[in-house]
């Protein structure tokens, strides 16, 4: 018993070492791909150009005029796949 103590130990470490650079990695991209956004965002808004709304974005706006905010989330979550915290920061400002 006391032999195996010292190779989950290298286990246990080995895998926090591969969820600590997993979690970088996600972090490097997640920025990335927000600078991308919003260099996207600046050449639509230069060009005059206004990016196509999905039609499910009516409702969202429906749903924030009868004040169910929960429920707007919600739905841009199923329509665009994204995680909580980005679902209620976009619904926030369609709401301003």
């Amino acid at each position: 018993m006391d032999s195996l103590l010292p190779g989950i130990a290298l286990l246990v470490i080995a895998l926090a070492m591969v969820a600590s650079s997993t979690d970088r990695r996600s972090k490097t991209l997640d920025r990335r791909l927000q600078r991308l956004e919003r260099k996207v965002d600046l050449l639509l808004a230069h060009a005059g150009i206004e990016e196509p709304q999905d039609a499910r974005m009516a409702e969202i706006d429906e749903l924030l005029a009868q004040g169910k905010k929960i429920q707007a989330i919600k739905v841009h979550r199923e329509l665009t796949g994204s995680g909580l915290a980005e679902a209620k920061e976009a619904v926030e400002r369609r709401m301003r």
